[in-house]
């Protein structure tokens, strides 16, 4: 699939706060607020309560033209982390510095590190004991039509994205003999679904750790560059800051404070729809032996990434950088999608060493300083016209820039398989992918990259669509597909249909009732123009 692009709470005077446990819920009409929540007595005899994070001083806005966003975030229950960080894209914004990142400042990355050239010296497995994982659960999956964490989603063998997430991390403690740190950063919006999903798996349901919350942010009003209102619906008011919210959630939730002080040095993070992102102990190990702070998984781009953001090295300091497409200038297109120039994309797999992160936060005044992302909206997203309004967001990946000594490591596709569209979904529930020994959906018959599939997005954009077409347990077989057209709609009713090289299908008048059969390299219009 394409590569993608980019997605804590508490108060200055935070009450204790259990690790990894989730803040107490808003009120109903501040659907993703994270406030701190004292702490419980854990069950967990390693994890038992310890003091919040300490938060920055806090900062008096009065008199600012930030004043009436730090009072609105107050009052949402959002703590001095997660305020610091939208003020710093706050101040970008209103400065009129530009967000872009053109192509003369930087060099490309010609050569890296990659998995195969670390693989096969000695592993040390005692490092896990020292490792946090995190899967960044947050998103509902709205543009694929879902309404609930696009993780429930059914992928394969009946099993959802939590399934495997959950049947992975099992593997991986029964295979080391070690109880793997594993928590979700979920958005209120997931929270509940994903605990509830998690109830068939007990060691997860009742562990106290399993999850800490996001935070939101205020839709900066286009016109005013004041906070957005809507009082019809006052949720619309508010958005998601983008993946690059983990590190003020982590500070401001106590959690980065408690992993530290129960003796956990590195954090594996990754998105929860890339089953291909396991813990892996050769990277593990490379990274504690590199002493690096921080280092980011990337893949060769393909002509399907070329749209997607890309690592490079800056020309004034010589640190990795990530660019988004949204920060490429429009006369640099060219040049941001040649992939023999720019060869590598972030997989959002991300490892950090949790001291150096807390190092940066605290020489950086509480926040990551990150490159903002402006996303020109409306305040309604069902109404063009309501207010336009600037949707301020950052990449986590972004990060890569903070810390001296940051490495990247090229990774197979193999570690790269999510799902951003339904395409990608008929992918991974297709033969064209297989489930290994540890629950990882891996490329099968020795392909090295996914079919491409072109599917008419007027009949295919939303799950729904796409299961009547194709059923959600029976999809057609794409192991021997090179690409996949289709245009109109169409349906296979029954199992046994296998598409094979290229083929095109398109339909011109109305529903096309598809044959289970073999498809070799055909072109077919119906009804026939001939």
């Amino acid at each position: 699939p394409p590569a993608s692009s980019p997605l804590g709470s508490g108060s200055p005077a935070m009450p204790p706060v259990s690790p990894l446990t989730s803040p107490a819920k808003p009120p109903a009409s501040s659907p993703m607020v994270s406030p701190a929540k004292p702490a419980a007595a854990s069950s967990s005899p390693c994890c038992s309560p310890l003091p919040a994070a300490a938060s920055p001083a806090k900062v008096s806005y009065e008199g600012t033209p930030f004043e009436v966003f730090a009072r609105k975030m107050e009052a949402a229950g959002l703590g001095e982390f997660a305020i610091r960080a939208f003020k710093n894209n706050y101040d970008i914004l209103v400065s009129g510095e530009s967000c872009m990142t053109p192509e003369e400042t930087l060099d490309p990355v010609d050569h890296l590190p990659t998995l195969e050239s670390i693989t096969g010296g000695a592993v040390d497995a005692t490092l896990l004991q020292k490792t946090a994982c995190v899967k960044l659960n947050g998103g509902l999956g709205t543009g694929m039509g879902l309404e609930k964490a696009k993780s429930l989603l059914k992928v394969k063998d009946g099993l959802t994205f939590l399934d495997f997430i959950a049947l992975q991390t099992r593997h991986l403690r029964q295979k080391h003999n070690c109880n793997i740190k594993f928590s979700l950063m979920n958005s209120f919006a997931t929270s509940d679904d994903t605990k509830a999903q998690l109830s068939k798996y007990p060691e997860f349901a009742s562990d106290p750790d399993l999850e800490f919350l996001q935070n939101k942010v205020p839709k900066v009003d286009a016109t005013t560059l004041l906070p957005a209102e809507w009082p019809s619906a006052p949720h619309q008011e508010w958005c998601p800051p983008g993946h690059g919210d983990l590190y003020a959630a982590l500070a401001g939730s106590g959690v980065l404070d408690s992993l530290l002080q129960q003796g956990f040095k590195y954090l594996f993070v990754s998105n929860s729809d890339n089953l291909g992102a396991t813990l892996d102990l050769d990277i593990l190990t490379y990274f504690a032996q590199c002493e690096a702070p921080f280092l980011m998984e990337v893949a060769d781009r393909t002509a399907a990434d070329k749209k997607g953001g890309h690592l490079a090295r800056r020309k004034s300091d010589g640190k990795l950088v990530l660019r988004e497409a949204a920060q490429c200038p429009k006369e640099d297109e060219a040049a941001f999608q040649d992939i023999t120039k720019h060869k590598f994309f972030n997989t959002n797999n991300l490892w950090v060493r949790l001291d150096a992160l807390k190092e940066k936060l605290e020489a950086s005044g509480g926040l990551i300083p990150l490159p903002m992302i402006k996303n020109s909206k409306t305040v309604d997203p069902r109404d063009k016209k309501s207010p336009k309004v600037f949707q301020l967001e950052t990449a986590m990946g972004a990060g890569i820039e903070n810390f001296d000594g940051a490495r990247a490591l090229v990774v197979p596709r193999t570690r790269f398989a999510p799902v951003k569209t339904c395409s990608d979904l008929l992918n991974l529930r297709s033969d064209a992918y297989a489930v290994t020994e540890d629950f990882r959906l891996v490329l099968a018959g020795g392909r090295t990259t996914p079919p491409t599939l072109s599917l008419d997005d007027s009949h295919y954009k939303m799950v729904d669509q796409l299961e009547a077409a194709f059923g959600v347990d029976a999809a057609p077989s794409l192991i021997d597909c090179k690409s996949l057209k289709i245009e109109g709609q169409v349906q296979l009713n029954s199992t046994g249909a296998a598409f094979r090289g290229n083929v095109h299908i398109k339909s011109i008048d109305g529903l096309y009732n598809m044959q289970s059969r073999t498809y070799n390299n055909e072109s077919i219009t119906v009804p026939s123009l001939e």
